[in-house]
């Protein structure tokens, strides 16, 4: 079922925060062994009365050196949990040598937090990190995104939008779109959808119902923004995934690959919590590699 995920998060809350303290790998042996700083629950703006909050993992040995940057986005049916699921990943990519930075957002829970707002406060992350980068010794022409479902679809939406609100004068000539994405069984396309539970959520979560205003839901999609300039993007999804189906992926996929754009599609064995610890370390290790080939200075 479609989207089916969304009635489902309570239940794989605590097994997400398990599988990812526990499986994530260590870097490989010619990086960093020891980790660096780690700021947290830093202010990066107000919005809707509430604080957005992010944190920030350092490389070791960081000081004076900028380094590429990756934005994690949490999952959780664009509802629930927070950037402490993204721990384990941000310490492992860290140790890598990025700057890792995992994000709070606006949870929807009422008509002020309905979508764009997760978009908007992602974006305005990607913009302070990019304001503060001699801070934290950030390369800002060098950020990466990564996401896992909910938190997926906002990723890929870095790569493929420029700012959606740019009312803040403070950061209105930093650009939100990163450089390369990571889409971790991440949805696509909600107007191709059929579950009835999920179409009424998504009809409160986008403010109308498809058949009103259809022009929502594909602008909320991924799958219609695709374009040949869209940032570089590492599609990974499980094949037994049943919560956001794998034809998701596909049907991205080739959109991308139509356009023209730089796309990397990997299937793995797996459902859509990656909870096999065989198949959670290939993708840390595949998202490693991704971002190293495409967030080096030298990459063009």
């Amino acid at each position: 079922m479609i989207f089916a995920f969304l009635v489902l998060i309570a239940a794989v809350a605590q097994l997400l925060g398990a599988q990812q303290s526990s499986s994530t790998p260590s870097a490989s042996a010619h990086d960093a062994t020891v980790p660096g700083p780690v700021h947290s629950n830093i202010t990066y703006g107000m919005a809707g009365g509430e604080t957005l909050l992010l944190d920030i993992f350092e490389p070791a040995n960081n000081s004076g050196k900028s380094r590429p940057a990756v934005v994690l986005v949490h999952g959780g049916g664009w509802t629930n949990f927070d950037k402490s699921t993204m721990r384990a990943l941000a310490q492992f990519l860290a140790l890598a040598g990025f700057v890792a930075v995992p994000v709070d957002y606006r949870l929807f829970h009422d008509d002020a937090t309905r979508w764009p707002a997760q978009l908007d406060d992602v974006q305005r992350a990607v913009r302070w990190l990019r304001a503060n980068s001699a801070k934290y010794n950030v390369d800002a022409d060098h950020i990466g995104a990564y996401g896992h479902s909910a938190g997926a679809q906002i990723a890929t939406l870095l790569g493929m939008m420029e700012t959606h609100d740019n009312s803040d004068p403070a950061l209105a000539k930093y650009s939100s779109k990163v450089q390369a994405v990571v889409d971790a069984s991440g949805p696509t396309d909600f107007a191709n959808g059929k579950d009835n539970d999920a179409k009424q959520f998504l009809a409160s979560f986008l403010g109308a119902d498809f058949a009103t205003h259809p022009e929502l839901w594909r602008d909320a999609s991924p799958v219609f923004h695709v374009a040949k300039s869209n940032a570089p993007i590492l599609i990974i999804h499980g094949t037994r995934d049943d919560m956001v189906p794998i034809s998701q992926a596909e049907e991205l996929n080739d959109a991308l690959v139509k356009a023209g754009a730089t796309v990397q599609f990997l299937r793995l064995d797996s459902d859509h919590m990656f909870f096999e610890p065989a198949v959670h370390r290939r993708l840390a290790l595949e998202t490693q590699a991704f971002f190293n080939r495409y967030l080096s200075p030298t990459h063009q």
